[in-house]
């Protein structure tokens, strides 16, 4: 009876989450609450053992760094600055905004680096006279991939990381990274090939002139918070990358930067605004999401998913690992993968109990599956959901399918370069 509660909470719960029928955050911490006054866990089972705090602390203080940076005007000012560079050249903005994004959603973090790059993109096609669109749809795919390569980059990777502890910083690089650069610059070759004919019918060579005499630097609003900021985040990253060297926590870093920059800047920026700007929906949307997971555990249907599982592949390792590829590619290309990874990861974990050892395949398959599927439809990632409704707000908007032509092959592509890749560096003489 209690399996039956407990399956008929997560659905219910995961349909409103799918559909998104309310605010996600408070739908997932109501599914939490539910299984909490159901009796499947208790407050102490919550809070000391499915919540992951380390995740949710590392997330703020990342969510702390970028929103004292912002404040600066630094990310405005490297925008325009990289559109003059490139002179408003519509391909070559494409990739330079794709690349930009892309690198700021492996250190930042990918639904961060939308929200600043998006309003800038708005302001450059107007000078210039082009639809923001190509360009919308670009960063949306360059922040989903980018984000794959870190740690840090997309939050089902910091999942990931957290879940598994032996799991580096440098090793999301060392393993992530080839496959994401290679599948990086095949998207943004077939982006620029895809808008190439729309771009040489909005030529403006009047607007390029005008682009040309923006004075980047006026974006700075303080310079003092700018060096800080940038000071405090390569201070931050290059722990990171030694984080194997230091022995210390990547929260304890990301916390200790976090509360370093506010510490400098707190007489400079406006620290209220600072919490303000912190993306609480996506906080409390984690919460709630590790209690719902939290009650299927409890409960032994994730121990059943995982012999299910199993049982399909017969327990083999590329098998196993091809399969959650593939099957959390397409799941998240139609459902938010956050939801998703956070209820394969404890199935992965189940497969120790099994005495099936060398599990790294299985969570690089699940990072490039779950990251790369989000690019599918505009439902599939949170950078997504967030950049379109953005373009909706400044009448610039792209409707499901116009999205999906461009998602849908850039997806399946990322799948076929990512199958190659794990089967020869992993599974070949495995």
């Amino acid at each position: 009876m209690e399996a039956i509660l407990t399956i008929s909470i997560f659905i219910f719960s995961y349909f409103f989450l799918i559909t998104e029928k309310g605010n996600r955050a408070l739908v997932a911490c109501a599914g939490g609450s539910l299984m909490l006054f159901a009796g499947i866990i208790d407050l102490d089972m919550a809070f000391f053992r499915y919540i992951d705090w380390h995740t949710i602390a590392l997330l703020f203080s990342m969510m702390i760094l970028v929103s004292v940076s912002s404040q600066s005007g630094m990310f405005e000012y490297v925008a325009v600055k990289a559109a003059q560079i490139v002179r408003g050249k519509p391909i070559s903005l494409l990739i330079m905004f794709s690349v930009l994004t892309a690198v700021g959603s492996a250190f930042l973090n990918n639904v961060t680096t939308v929200l600043l790059v998006a309003p800038i993109i708005f302001t450059l096609t107007g000078i210039l006279g082009m639809s923001a669109v190509p360009f919308l749809i670009a960063i949306v795919m360059a922040s989903n991939i980018g984000g794959t390569a870190t740690l840090i980059g997309d939050p089902p990777n910091l999942m990931i990381g957290q879940a598994v502890s032996h799991l580096t910083f440098n090793d999301f690089i060392v393993h992530l990274g080839p496959p994401v650069v290679l599948i990086f610059i095949v998207v943004m070759a077939g982006l620029a090939f895809y808008y190439k004919g729309e771009f040489q019918t909005n030529q403006n060579n009047m607007a390029q002139k005008k682009l040309m005499e923006i004075n980047a630097a006026s974006y700075i609003k303080n310079k003092s918070v700018l060096i800080k900021s940038v000071f405090v985040l390569f201070l931050t990253v290059t722990a990171f990358i030694a984080q194997p060297m230091l022995q210390v926590e990547l929260t304890a870093i990301a916390m200790g930067g976090a509360l370093l920059l506010l510490f400098l800047t707190h007489e400079e920026s406006n620290v209220e605004e600072v919490f303000k700007q912190v993306e609480w929906v996506t906080i409390f949307f984690f919460i709630g999401l590790f209690m719902l997971v939290g009650g299927l555990e409890e409960s032994g249907l994730i121990e059943e998913m995982a012999r299910s599982l199993i049982y399909y592949t017969g327990g083999d390792v590329p098998q196993t690992s091809l399969l959650i590829l593939w099957v959390s590619g397409i799941v998240s290309g139609f459902v938010d993968n956050i939801p998703f990874v956070a209820a394969m990861i404890p199935v992965i974990l189940e497969f120790e109990s099994y005495g099936i050892g060398h599990l790294e395949p299985l969570w690089w398959a699940l990072a490039l599956g779950a990251c790369l599927g989000g690019n599918a439809t505009i439902i599939g990632a949170t950078a997504n959901v967030i950049v379109a409704g953005l373009a909706a707000k400044a009448n610039q908007g792209f409707s499901y399918y116009e999205f999906f032509k461009v998602g849908a092959p850039t997806a399946l592509v990322s799948f076929l370069i990512s199958t190659i890749y794990l089967y020869v560096r992993y599974l070949m003489f495995y």
